[in-house]
């Protein structure tokens, strides 16, 4: 178990670790040595001068008391370095998740990493502060009290020594049997919490339907599944907490017996067989508290587990000699790149001089926010390149290419603070006249104004607080206070009432002038703004031009706009897929 902890945090973090360890063990050995005294004490009162008992009285509490004390530094000590261990955890956890590709992120995995920084990250970093002091000592205590027996009485000493395999093996034996039906209760766990959500997100669409009183069947299968997966744990843990009972038992019962035994025959006195046989009754209870710290040590170490996985999945590689792009034109040289089985996009070749605006177009499906996310590095191609300056994308350092590149997404994600702080990620070092500059021109200031609190309004999590609208005015303000000479926009107006329409097509504008733009696009307005127009379709350009010049050419693109155009939104892609397939 400590050495996945190491293996997962760094070495860096062994010796707090290792000092930890160190004292438990200690302590659990003076624990054990402190009642090793209570033989000359019982020894003492039940022999014929029961004054003699009090220096061993004295010398019991003096150990209990050294005990405390090494209780509570060894317990301090755990709660330091587990402390330690979580903030060093949080850190590479998150440092490591803002390297991996977007593409890592599929579906279900925001909800799985979600669960894992939370849970999982306090369940895995708890064993040092909160279980490995119970284990150790229950471990360490009961062999130092059996080091102790062999010490006043060999005989009865290796009689209890003889349930350490037997306790060790049903130890070993339980956590076999109980692997597989963990793994099992941890992923049903993750699909009912799962499908809580869903029941919840799905609300407006049952109620429309008249459906509140029906059960959500999804969620009752899946609960079901979580209940009977819960029995199968509850069930492979039986055996060994019943093994481990009866096992104790034994060896107290043939402590017992033994000891009558060799008092009966003049062997050893009455006193000694009650010393030992207390001494082996306080084995008892770390013994059998074994099984619930073996069940919670599994659990963490699962939980160690996916962090590990997780951990050791390759981020995008960084350029060992970063080159530093000398324009902003972008470049598509036979790209291709695939999403599991599917090519998203084949071949493709297109060029954005410096300064000029490409829309591309297409029907849903067509691999069009693909394009912006490979600019913008979120996937390495699989063959060709993507240049920005000339520069192969994958030779620029990350955050000289995110330095370079402001993007509008259709969906904008806002955090959970005020305004002023959402449109400042834009840059932060920015003065407040440039924040305020840059509101004014995306008509942010027209939200402000209304909104009690203005700029310190809270936007609530996700912008919960806003309309669609007033997210998109939020997230142009940010794009404009960035001043990035590269715009990648994505539909941003698709789901738009026309007053909110209007105000983000004026913030758009300024936000485009001068810039190097490329722009997924559904609407004419959007698509009139471009200097040349392509139409993409399976991941390829069929047509490329001006607008008004492959309307004049009545092929793919003039049918696609005579036809309506594509449809305000994308439909939601496939189960299992990810935004890289739009």
């Amino acid at each position: 178990m400590i050495p996945m902890l190491l293996r997962v945090l760094g070495h860096r973090y062994a010796p707090p670790v290792r000092r930890t360890v160190a004292l438990m063990t200690v302590t659990a050995v003076a624990e054990g040595l402190s009642y090793a005294l209570l033989v000359p004490v019982l020894r003492a009162l039940f022999g014929g001068t029961p004054q003699d008992a009090w220096p061993w009285l004295i010398a019991f509490g003096a150990a209990v008391a050294v005990y405390g004390m090494l209780r509570y530094v060894a317990d301090l000590s755990g709660f330091r370095a587990g402390t330690t261990l979580l903030d060093g955890m949080y850190h590479r956890l998150g440092d490591h998740l803002a390297r991996l590709p977007v593409g890592w992120y599929g579906a279900g995995r925001v909800g799985e990493v979600s669960v894992l920084a939370g849970r999982g990250v306090l369940e895995a970093m708890s064993v040092i502060a909160h279980l490995l002091g119970p284990l150790i000592s229950a471990s360490v205590t009961p062999l130092t009290i059996v080091a102790v027996m062999l010490a006043f009485n060999w005989q009865m000493g290796l009689a209890a020594l003889a349930a350490a395999p037997a306790v060790a093996v049903i130890q070993v034996w339980t956590g076999r049997a109980m692997a597989a039906a963990d793994v099992d209760r941890a992923a049903r766990d993750h699909e009912a919490t799962g499908r809580v959500i869903e029941y919840l997100q799905a609300q407006p669409v049952l109620r429309a339907g008249g459906r509140t009183g029906e059960r959500f069947r999804l969620l009752d299968d899946s609960l079901s599944e979580l209940r009977r997966a819960s029995r199968r744990t509850t069930l492979s843990a039986l055996p060994g907490v019943l093994g481990l009972t009866l096992t104790v038992q034994a060896m107290f019962t043939v402590l017992l017996v033994l000891g009558a035994y060799l008092a009966l025959g003049g062997g050893i006195g009455a006193a000694e067989v009650l010393s030992i046989l207390v001494l082996a009754a306080r084995c008892a209870d770390p013994l059998l508290s074994l099984a619930e710290l073996g069940g919670r040590v599994r659990a963490a170490r699962n939980e160690l587990t996916r962090l590990e996985a997780v951990l050791n999945t390759e981020p995008l590689p960084e350029p060992a000699a970063p080159v530093r792009p000398a324009g902003h034109d972008l470049e598509f040289d036979s790209v291709t790149f695939r999403h599991g089985d599917r090519t998203v996009v084949g071949g493709l070749s297109i060029s954005v001089p410096q300064g000029q605006r490409l829309a591309v177009v297409g029907p849903s499906g067509a691999g069009k926010t693909t394009l912006l996310q490979l600019l913008a590095r979120f996937y390495d191609v699989d063959a060709g390149a993507v240049r920005v300056g000339g520069v192969d994308v994958r030779d620029i350092s990350t955050e000289v290419l995110m330095d370079r590149i402001a993007i509008v997404f259709q969906d904008v994600y806002l955090f959970d603070g005020t305004l002023e702080e959402n449109v400042r990620l834009g840059r932060p070092g920015a003065t407040e006249a440039e924040v305020r500059a840059a509101a004014t021109a995306a008509r942010l200031d027209e939200v402000i104004e209304r909104l009690p609190g203005g700029w310190a309004a809270h936007v609530g999590e996700g912008g919960a607080l806003l309309s669609g609208g007033e997210r998109q005015r939020v997230s142009i303000a940010r794009a404009l206070l960035k001043d990035a000479p590269i715009v990648l926009l994505d539909e941003v107006t698709s789901a738009l009432d026309p007053v909110n329409e209007a105000a983000v097509h004026e913030g758009i504008d300024r936000l485009m002038a001068g810039r190097t733009v490329v722009m997924v696009a559904h609407r004419m307005r959007t698509v009139q703004r471009a200097d040349r127009v392509a139409f993409l379709d399976a991941g390829r350009i069929l047509e490329e031009g001006t607008h008004d010049e492959l309307l004049r050419r009545g092929g793919r693109y003039a049918a696609f706009w005579e036809a309506g155009g594509a449809p305000s939104r994308p439909s939601p892609p496939p189960a299992g897929a990810s935004s890289a397939t739009r």
